[in-house]
């Protein structure tokens, strides 16, 4: 905040660190909100993804977390049968996952899947959230993919025209 917003913020009689905090947190959720890739999936769990104690199978959640980070792709426009057929591969080298609730039989979740910043070099960084249906979260996770080319099967960086497809979301 320049001298000048200061004097203005104290000439309009503005509780300046209050003003402050809401400039702060104006940008903040401007850039949360407006700054990332994101997407959200509902799923629901089926009999067979759970374990005895009719909690959904803790190793289950991978395969939600691919889900929603194929839908997260398909919303700015790119499948991965078209990644796929431009010569790349993106297979999955780092996985974590956090679990703070279960999900339970017939449970709807919605997986939001993330990518908070544009990704450049070699690496696509996916994070997650799964919910329940009171918005409660059930687990959160992070997932890291490389680029590879199909035809040397060697680490590449991301292509320009993944780039392209990624760029709008990121001011």
């Amino acid at each position: 905040m320049s001298k000048h917003q200061i004097k203005v913020a104290y000439q309009l009689n503005y509780d300046y660190p209050l003003f402050l905090f809401f400039i702060i947190e104006f940008h903040l959720l401007y850039i949360i909100l407006f700054n990332m890739i994101k997407s959200e999936t509902k799923i629901r769990v089926r009999y067979g993804e759970t374990d005895q104690m009719g909690y959904a199978y803790y190793g289950i959640y991978a395969q939600y977390y691919e889900v929603g980070r194929v839908e997260a792709m398909r919303s700015i426009g790119l499948s991965y049968r078209q990644v796929e057929e431009k010569g790349i591969l993106m297979p999955v080298v780092d996985f974590s996952i956090n679990y703070r609730k279960p999900a339970y039989y017939d449970d709807e979740v919605t997986v939001v899947a993330m990518i908070r910043q544009m990704p450049t070099g070699l690496r696509l960084p996916f994070d997650y959230e799964c919910r329940n249906s009171a918005g409660e979260i059930i687990n959160t996770g992070h997932v890291t993919l490389v680029c590879l080319d199909k035809n040397t099967n060697k680490m590449c960086r991301i292509p320009d025209w993944f780039q392209s497809a990624m760029a709008p979301y990121f001011r």
